[in-house]
């Protein structure tokens, strides 16, 4: 089938990154043919840079003003329409699916969910006067809701510590060993500087991969972006540059604990197998709150009393003194859900079931 992917990004990196695993899901993977329209085709390119051409080349990346410029890209009928995240198809592209002979099928790609109440929406219409069917399609971690993007699934890190991207050898070479790695990638407002301090006086040494703008978000949070930062001995930062998402992959798989945030990373840090928290993006009428307790519902259904208390702590951004304590057994947790993840995904996660919901 042909899937037409309609992406206007809000959350710079994460409506981006999901689009494009989804496309490159279902043209390897699945042997669709995809193409994605995008508001800022510059951020899709550079996520989907560094990939191998063989798989980049089977995805048509377009500006999303090319899904109805028929002068520069006719555009043929497609058998399936995404709008993800609830975004609007341009009124021009609309009308040429209503003259097309043959009518797709549109899906909502709603964000992905842990709340209960996505199991009775997931998969169900919603009739629109124009007669396109139309479906809400809810990723979830749920086995009666849409999954998640496995694609690709991350190798043991023992395995893949020695294949060094290029992009990543001369911040990598900075590492000490022995040392604790964290990878941080969040939004602005989390409290990274005393966060950072109180992770000083653990008595460890811990080296900081910060991620592509990090370190001056750190210096802006400060209050003066010329101005050093002061840390303890024990921590050093490393900042590496914009990546790649398989290069970003890596990074996550590499690293000790990591703080992500959004969508694509968000999956990706339970992918790796690895303790991390969720800087879950903030909305003003606090619903992210609900988001992330329905998560960790979820997440820590098994898990004993002691890691409840310290992985809520560390979501929620206590000082790490107030939960480090717990990172062993976190950690085990960690192995034993994304094992636990991968079997509940083992009919293929989300692309694969997008394809059989269609059919």
């Amino acid at each position: 089938m042909r899937w037409d992917i309609f992406c206007q990004i809000v959350d710079n990196y994460g409506d981006a990154g999901v689009c494009w695993r989804l496309a490159r899901s279902l043209t390897s993977l699945h042997g669709q043919e995809a193409r994605i329209f995008c508001d800022d085709l510059q951020t899709l390119n550079l996520l989907a840079s560094g990939i191998d051409p063989k798989i980049k080349g089977r995805i048509d990346l377009q500006p999303w003003e090319a899904s109805f410029s028929n002068s520069r890209h006719p555009v043929r009928a497609a058998d399936v329409v995404i709008e993800a995240f609830g975004c609007d198809l341009p009124e021009r592209y609309l009308a040429g699916l209503l003259i097309a002979s043959k009518k797709p099928v549109i899906i909502n790609l709603e964000y992905l969910s842990a709340e209960p109440w996505i199991t009775d929406f997931h998969g169900k219409p919603s009739p629109q006067s124009h007669g396109i069917p139309k479906y809400f399609f809810f990723p979830g971690f749920q086995e009666n809701a849409g999954g998640i993007l496995i694609d690709p699934i991350p190798k043991e890190p023992s395995l893949t510590q020695q294949l060094i991207p290029e992009s990543l050898r001369a911040s990598w070479e900075l590492l000490r060993p022995d040392t604790k790695r964290i990878s941080i990638f969040c939004y602005p407002g989390a409290p990274l500087i005393k966060w950072l301090e109180d992770l000083g006086k653990l008595g460890e040494n811990f080296d900081i991969v910060l991620t592509h703008g990090q370190f001056e978000q750190l210096q802006f949070s400060i209050g003066n972006p010329t101005q050093a930062i002061f840390l303890p001995d024990s921590i050093q930062l490393i900042s590496i540059p914009f990546v790649s998402q398989d290069e970003y992959d890596w990074v996550l798989s590499q690293c000790d604990f990591n703080i992500v945030r959004g969508e694509d990373s968000f999956v990706r840090a339970q992918l790796a197998g690895r303790p991390f928290i969720w800087h879950i993006y903030p909305q003003e009428d606090r619903a992210h709150e609900i988001k992330l307790a329905a998560f960790l519902d979820l997440y820590l259904e098994d898990a004993s009393q002691e890691l409840k208390h310290a992985v809520i702590a560390a979501m929620t951004w206590a000082m790490p003194n107030n939960w480090f304590q717990s990172i062993d057994s976190w950690n085990a947790h960690s192995k034993t859900w994304r094992s636990d993840l991968l079997k509940k995904q083992a009919d293929g996660g989300l692309a694969a079931r997008l394809i059989r919901f269609v059919a």
